[in-house]
């Protein structure tokens, strides 16, 4: 039998409601909108009915939460769970309004269905786009449990309140459970009166902002929590794959399996058939049991017809990169003033410098994996996945039947990072149960995750900067080449520039900085030739993992240039005027707040005291990833360098951000936390390279992510907003490489501009600048 989660994991709630929002008391319980998705159709059951609901429906309201008849309120969760403890962030937003116990509140991740609207987890956009409309919902609810338990009570409205769950009034009280039981719950409301609602003030919360017990945090210490890798149905079958040499264009030419018989529990290998173009060339060994089918595909001999990239190397596409960044017909301009080419043409002086990164993998710690079963013509995939809407018309496609018939059951996520937004996992799971008629669970082994990874780009980057006499800044212009996820996997998602010009905006934010730098250029390239030779991805930090890692090591050394402090010459550059002066509801103050974490996190770290020998502070800041969702965030890093082996300890991470109102304390200084150790992780350990058209390091061996003794002290601190909420997933990670790369240079004198920084560079630099 499947083993069906308690926290499935998801994506994304749509908005309140085409036509309304109705709240009325429906079978056994109290509930704002559909009924949840039934479970059982997971296990391999047919549905139920489902329960009669009153003729209002027909409003097509939209649910977020159903309280039971004891009172137990479950929130519905349409958002991916991969340990940032999403569900508790977007529950206690309804509970708070709602005024419910929370210790009768419990989280359930909805399955895949078309009323959910977009469902994507990724880009910090979570609470950020959640927070209101979870609000809204929680006191609608809120009002509606009042005014009827003000009727039970024969109390009226204007005398009752609630609180924990339940409705006080004139020295009488009625908890929600038994509202739901005996009362008439049949509140509708239209999106004005929704608008209309007063949400309670900051001070009057007792949930946003303060510190709760994580409720997902249990099932994950007592290992009740299900993860996709624990899906389990009954009758199903294992398969590992064979993954071809290059990821586009290979061709299965033979499959020899004569060794593989001779395995215990084998059942035959065969080459999928894929309409949909994800997984050529890919070879599928089933078995009984994973044991068995890993066993047999490493016994299983494939000769394939490489695709064109089978020779392509990392160098081949840093080399590409920098032809078309000297190609200035090429690329879209996503900033671009007038007066550039002037500005430089004026220039008293200029700064010229060029930035790379290499490329990096996910690995995160549940290697990808799906279960597939078809069940009365519907299409049942389990896995952990963080973009269900762009993964089920891909599957549909691979499968040949309407979306409708595929649907997405969402498991907690051992780690997603990005890598889960791209569900190409769930395809061969799924082109093997219909090739062999039975439900199939594939399993790719670590080594195999790696090969088969959409890995962040390497990148190549060119920034110069103007200064009239003064020194003062007349202009700045940044040109990026890299690898383009959006384009590769969801072209309807690129914006386009003034000429109409296509670009990914996932590839190039952060480019778009708050400084003021007078008449500023930003272009974005897509590197074909990366775009060929994998599938570029997502990967936690997204573009300015690459293009604040430029931006904040030439602001340090435009400051260098021009003999003044690092953080003084960002002050400077950060006037909060014009396009960088901010807006509402989500930029409110702009430039400034970006200059209040710097000045804090400098303050905190002892910024301008010595420091001993080869040790440095480093600074850089960062908004996150997009402007219209900045995460004011700040970072000094404290480095020490060992002059015999140029190795880089990190010693201390300064850390201020301003995100607005915190709606979970700990899940947020958790996720600034990890996020922070994986910026340290991939400026000084993480990175690998193509060779051949594949990734060079599949094992942990070799690729080395940050080991817990050379993790640094942290200080974290979150400035007290009651701005509107953003993002926290990438900023804390975004901000450290460049932190660090500034630290070594004042720790010893060595400037680095390449992400991984290894000693070879730090040695190179050392010697460059006389600094042995």
């Amino acid at each position: 039998m499947l083993k069906l989660p308690k926290e499935n994991a998801a994506s994304q709630p749509s908005s309140l409601g085409r036509r309304g929002f109705l709240i009325a008391a429906a079978g056994t319980g109290f509930t704002l909108a559909f009924l949840r998705a039934d479970s059982s159709l997971a296990a391999g059951k047919k549905p139920q009915a489902p329960a009669a609901a009153p003729a209002a429906t027909a409003f097509d309201p939209t649910i977020w939460y159903d309280i039971d008849r004891d009172g137990t309120v479950t929130v519905n969760i349409a958002k991916a769970e991969m340990g940032q403890h999403i569900g508790t962030a977007l529950a206690r937003i309804v509970a708070d309004e709602l005024e419910a116990d929370w210790s009768k509140v419990r989280l359930h991740y909805v399955d895949s269905d078309p009323k959910w609207g977009l469902m994507v987890t990724g880009g910090s956009w979570s609470v950020w786009q959640n927070f209101e409309t979870l609000s809204r919902a929680g006191a609608a609810g809120r009002i509606a449990l009042i005014e009827e338990g003000a009727r039970l009570l024969r109390v009226p409205v204007a005398a009752c309140s609630a609180k924990l769950g339940v409705v006080h009034g004139r020295g009488r009280s009625i908890g929600y459970g038994e509202i739901v039981r005996r009362g008439k719950l049949g509140r509708q409301y239209t999106p004005q009166q929704l608008k209309a609602l007063v949400l309670k003030t900051p001070q009057q919360r007792s949930l946003v902002g303060h510190t709760v017990q994580a409720l997902d945090v249990p099932s994950k210490t007592d290992g009740t929590a299900i993860y996709g890798i624990d899906a389990e149905i009954e009758g199903m079958v294992y398969a590992r794959p064979k993954i071809p040499p290059t990821r586009y264009g290979a061709k299965v030419l033979s499959i020899d399996d004569t060794a593989a018989k001779k395995i215990r529990g084998y059942l035959k290998s065969e080459a999928l058939d894929d309409p949909s173009g994800t997984v050529p060339g890919w070879v599928l060994v089933y078995a009984e049991t994973y044991a068995a089918a890993s066993r047999a595909a490493g016994l299983v001999q494939v000769k394939w017809r490489a695709g064109a990239a089978a020779h392509v190397s990392e160098q081949d596409i840093l080399h590409y990169a920098g032809k078309q960044i000297a190609d200035p017909t090429l690329g879209a301009r996503v900033v671009d003033d007038e007066g550039v080419e002037q500005a430089f043409a004026d220039a008293s002086s200029s700064l010229e410098r060029q930035y790379t990164t290499a490329t990096v993998l996910h690995f995160q710690l549940e290697p990808v994996n799906a279960v597939a079963q078809q069940i009365d013509g519907v299409w049942h995939i389990h896995a952990g996945t963080q973009w269900q809407s762009l993964t089920l018309p891909v599957l549909a496609k691979a499968l040949q039947v309407p979306e409708s018939q595929v649907l997405l059951h969402t498991y907690l996520l051992g780690g997603g990072f990005g890598r889960r937004l791209n569900g190409d996992y769930c395809v061969p799971a799924a082109l093997g149960a219909k090739a062999i008629g039975r439900p199939v669970k594939m399993i790719l082994s670590r080594a195999d995750d790696a090969r088969f990874d959409s890995p962040r780009s390497p990148s190549v980057q060119h920034l110069r900067m103007a200064f009239d006499g003064a020194g003062k800044v007349t202009a700045m212009h940044h040109d990026a080449s890299a690898g383009w996820p959006t384009q590769a996997m969801v072209p309807a998602f690129l914006s386009k520039d003034k000429q109409g010009h296509p670009y990914d905006p996932f590839a190039i934010a952060g480019a778009d900085h708050w400084y003021t730098v007078g008449a500023q250029r930003v272009r974005a390239i897509s590197n074909d030739l990366a775009n060929s030779t994998f599938r570029p991805g997502w990967l936690r930090s997204v573009g300015p993992g690459w293009t604040n890692w430029a931006v904040e090591s030439f602001i340090d050394e435009a400051a260098q240039a021009l003999k003044v402090d690092p953080l003084d010459f960002r002050l400077s550059l950060l006037q909060g005027t014009g396009r960088n002066a901010g807006s509402a509801p989500n930029a409110v103050g702009g430039a400034s707040r970006l200059a209040a974490v710097l000045l804090r996190a400098a303050d905190k770290a002892g910024w301008g005291k010595a420091m001993p020998k080869d040790t440095g502070l480093g600074i850089a800041a960062t908004f996150g990833q997009e402007r219209d969702m900045p995460t004011w965030t700040a970072c000094v890093a404290r480095v020490r360098v060992d002059r015999s082996t140029c190795m880089v300890q990190v010693e201390k991470l300064t850390m201020v951000i301003d995100a607005g109102t915190i709606v979970d304390p700990d899940g947020a200084l958790a996720q600034a936390e990890g996020g922070a150790l994986w910026g340290v992780s991939m400026a000084i350990h993480e990175g690998t390279a193509f060779l051949n058209g594949e990734v060079r390091d599949t094992n942990l061996n070799s690729y080395t992510p940050l080991r817990m003794a050379d993790v640094p002290q942290l200080d974290i601190e979150f400035v007290n907003s009651n701005e509107a909420s953003t993002g926290m997933g990438e900023p804390p990670t975004t901000v450290v490489a460049p932190a660090i790369a500034n630290a070594i240079v004042a720790a010893v004198g060595a400037r680095v501009r390449h992400l991984p920084i290894r000693p070879e560079a730090v040695l190179k630099g050392l010697d460059k600048y006389g600094a042995v």
